[in-house]
């Protein structure tokens, strides 16, 4: 879920104040870091995934499940006895957005050599028996991409209770107490983008129609204490979702990769980029979400929505007057551009992007796509700022530029050598589901790093345009570009025509 700095989270009144000061000094950031590292050569391949687990109780008597809501207290129980016996260090763990989900990392990333490749499963098998050895005799670890019941009524262990007044999601579904309580980012990051878009995130997934569906397919939001808001905002024949939670709550696998050096790393940011909607599709794990069967199966427009941080005026929903912009995804989505010189010819769609910060970058000698792909990350505001974090040294840290490209949820994403120089230029690939063997999560991992090294070194083209990119399955519930329509582009140039600059191929 991003950055996890250690402080005190902001609220979005507080943060939003200090939106432009981490906008400019995370752009200085940026410069800084690029130009010390451009040169960077010779790093050879490393690699690791990142897989997030459930902790889930069985009442075998009443045959339910439940998710466990004790990743706070497991947590704390790894880091304790992994300070006493370090030498036993294979994994890392660290917390994620629900209180009943960890995630697990190799401690060391894997190397280049083939054994590497080997030990991927036995890595992930050891990972889960290290969890499995904590849990009670009636708790399993399972790697669920979604859990069914997320939402249902008595879903969690120990029972919890929904209360919309009071919640900083205000869900009519979720309760607090899903929400993790060991790092403070995550609650603070829900109360955050409710306040920046002014109302409920509102996410509609079209039910599985079969024989027994009602028609129309509606629910009485009145049974949930739910006010006209709410039955505005469900739609028929679609389940309703209303919190960031259920986006968030899911569980995917992710592999990052190290490459020689910065242009190997644009190639490979491209090339894998119209491999995302293949792999969302292969590894498509979740059709059930709230209890009911829906017509799509996999998290990825779920997450979109539940994470819609835009106002009205940024969705197009309202003329221009306060914001900036009109954005046409969520800060959750697929890759707008790519990077490489090769790759540049296929960028066919309008980039909204930040004019002022890309004439900053070219000033500063950085290329002309880069720029772009920079200027356009940073047009959105910083959704989570800690105070102690506020000023910072530009030339030694780079917080305030991950802070807003942490929180940029692409299917891709391309980053920058650490500060301490110990990784070098990279790119991470996001779409996958996870599965629920390890055996299944290590054969896609290895399938993504034996295809990059298939790309470099037969120097593969697997691009195509990137407006074919962005719409992930044929079943996908919101199709992102129809969202960009030449009546929303219209809307942006007539209002603020100096800000949003249409990106034609070049």
């Amino acid at each position: 879920m991003g950055l996890l700095s250690k402080g005190t989270p902001l609220s979005w009144q507080e943060t939003k104040r200090y939106a432009e000061h981490v906008r400019k000094n995370g752009i200085q950031q940026f410069i800084n870091q690029y130009h010390q590292m451009k040169d960077r050569q010779g790093d050879y391949l490393r690699w690791g995934d990142e897989i997030e687990y459930m902790i889930i109780k069985l009442d075998h008597e009443n045959r339910k499940a439940r998710v466990s809501l004790r990743s706070s207290e497991l947590l704390q129980i790894i880091c304790d006895s992994k300070t006493t016996n370090l030498r036993e260090l294979q994994s890392l763990w660290q917390p994620e957005y629900g209180e009943y989900i960890l995630e697990g990392t190799p401690r060391h990333p894997y190397g280049y050599l083939v054994e590497h490749l080997n030990i991927v499963e036995q890595n992930m098998n050891f990972r889960r028996k290290e969890v499995q050895s904590l849990l009670k005799s009636d708790e399993v670890i399972l790697s669920l991409t979604n859990f069914p019941r997320l939402g249902c009524f008595d879903f969690t262990s120990p029972t919890t209770w929904v209360d919309p007044s009071s919640a900083s999601s205000h869900s009519l579904f979720l309760p607090e107490d899903v929400i993790t309580q060991n790092h403070p980012r995550f609650k603070t990051l829900t109360q955050n983008i409710l306040q920046r878009r002014k109302e409920k995130v509102a996410v509609n997934v079209p039910v599985y129609v079969d024989l027994k569906t009602p028609r129309p397919f509606e629910e009485d939001m009145s049974k949930y204490s739910g006010d006209e808001s709410c039955a505005a905002a469900a739609k028929k024949d679609h389940i309703y979702l209303d919190a960031v939670g259920f986006g968030a709550g899911c569980c995917c696998l992710q592999i990052t990769i190290q490459t020689r050096n910065i242009n190997e790393a644009r190639v490979l940011y491209d090339h894998l980029t119209p491999l995302c909607p293949v792999m969302l599709a292969l590894t498509a794990a979740s059709p059930i979400f709230r209890g009911y069967l829906t017509d799509v199966d996999s998290r990825w427009d779920v997450i979109a929505a539940s994470v819609d941080c835009r106002t009205r005026e940024e969705r197009s929903l309202e003329p221009l007057r306060n914001e900036r912009f009109v954005i046409p995804k969520s800060r959750h989505g697929s890759v707008d551009c790519y990077l490489s010189t090769c790759g540049s010819r296929y960028n066919d769609i309008p980039l909204v992007y930040d004019k002022n910060i890309e004439q900053q970058l070219l000033d500063n000698k950085v290329d002309k796509q880069m720029a772009l792909h920079i200027a356009h990350l940073f047009i959105r505001d910083p959704i989570l700022l800690y105070s102690e974090r506020i000023h910072q040294d530009n030339a030694n840290e780079i917080d305030h530029f991950e802070n807003i490209q942490s929180t940029n949820w692409q299917s891709m994403r391309f980053k920058l050598p650490s500060v301490n120089k110990d990784a070098g230029w990279r790119v991470e690939f996001r779409p996958c589901e996870v599965q629920l063997t390890d055996y299944e999560n290590a054969a896609f991992g290895v399938f993504i790093v034996l295809l990059t090294r298939a790309i470099l070194s037969f120097n593969l083209n697997m691009l195509i345009p990137i407006s074919k990119v962005g719409c992930y399955g044929g079943n996908g519930f919101q199709s992102e570009y129809d969202m960009f329509s030449s009546s929303t582009v219209g809307i942006s140039i007539q209002h603020r025509r100096e800000e949003l600059v249409p990106f034609h191929p070049l």
